[in-house]
C-alpha cells in the first residue's frame, strides 16, 4: 500500500490537478485508491464535493498530527494519494513522514525551479535518517507545447540530484475545466490529455518498483 505524496510549497504548481488526476487514473485501471487532501485550503476536497458521485473516496486531513493515523486509515487501500498543502512546513513534513514516494510538480518556470530548493532539501533530510525513504522525483505540469522549456525545465531540475519524470503534462483547458465540475479528463474525449495522466501513471508504477533506477530526464 504505498502512498504517494504531490508536494511543493509553492502554490499554483499543479498539486491538487495532478493528485486527483493520478488517483482517478488508478482507479480506471482497477485499483482501490484513496485521495487525501491535506491542504487546508481544500481543494481536492471543493473537487471531490462537486460531483455527487465520486468514484475517488477523499478523507481531508487539516492538521499534522492527523498524518500519524494514515498509514493504518489507509490500510485497505491499493494506493494513497496526498494532495499536498502550500506554505505549511508542518503538514509538508508530516506528510514526508508517511510517504513513500513524494512526487513535486513544478511548472517550465525559474521561479517553480528555485522554489523547489527548500522541499529537496526537507527530502534529503528525511532520507537521512530513514535509508532513503521517501523516494521523491519531480513532475513537470502545465508545459508549454512547442517549446524548448520543458527540455530546459527538466535539465536545470536534473542539478538538484533527483529524477525527472518523462512524462508530463501540457497546459491544456481539459484540466480546469473537468476539474470544475468535480471530473478528470477521463470523463471526457480528450485523448490527449487521458494519454497523458496515463504516461505519468505507467511512470510512477515504474517508480514505485525502480527507484532510484528511475532516470528520467532524456527529453
Amino acid at each position: 500500500m504505498p502512498i504517494i505524496s504531490l508536494l511543493n510549497p509553492k502554490g499554483g504548481s499543479g498539486k491538487t490537478t495532478l493528485s486527483t488526476q493520478i488517483a482517478r487514473a488508478f482507479h480506471e485501471r482497477g485499483a482501490k485508491v484513496l485521495l487525501v487532501d491535506s491542504d487546508p485550503q481544500g481543494s481536492a476536497s471543493d473537487w471531490h464535493a462537486a460531483r455527487e458521485d465520486n468514484p475517488v473516496p477523499l478523507l481531508a486531513y487539516g492538521r499534522p498530527e492527523n498524518m500519524k493515523a494514515l498509514p493504518g486509515v489507509a490500510a485497505p487501500y491499493q494506493y494513497v494519494f496526498i494532495d499536498g498543502a502550500a506554505k505549511l512546513e508542518g503538514m509538508i513534513a508530516a506528510a514526508l513522514k508517511v510517504s513513500d514516494v513524494v512526487l513535486i510538480p513544478v511548472q517550465p518556470s525559474p521561479y517553480d525551479i528555485w522554489a523547489a530548493s527548500d522541499l529537496v532539501d526537507l527530502i534529503r533530510a528525511r532520507q537521512e535518517v530513514t535509508d532513503g525513504k521517501p523516494k521523491a522525483a519531480f513532475l513537470i505540469s502545465r508545459s508549454i507545447k512547442r517549446t524548448r522549456l520543458g527540455q530546459e525545465t527538466a535539465g536545470a531540475l536534473s542539478e538538484y540530484g533527483l529524477p525527472v519524470f518523462d512524462a508530463c503534462t501540457i497546459q491544456r483547458q481539459a484540466y480546469p475545466r473537468t476539474a470544475s465540475e468535480g471530473l478528470t479528463v477521463f470523463d471526457t474525449d480528450a485523448p490527449e490529455a487521458i494519454a497523458e495522466i496515463n504516461a505519468i501513471a505507467d511512470e510512477l508504477i515504474n517508480f514505485l518498483t525502480n527507484g532510484s533506477e528511475h532516470h528520467g530526464t532524456d527529453r
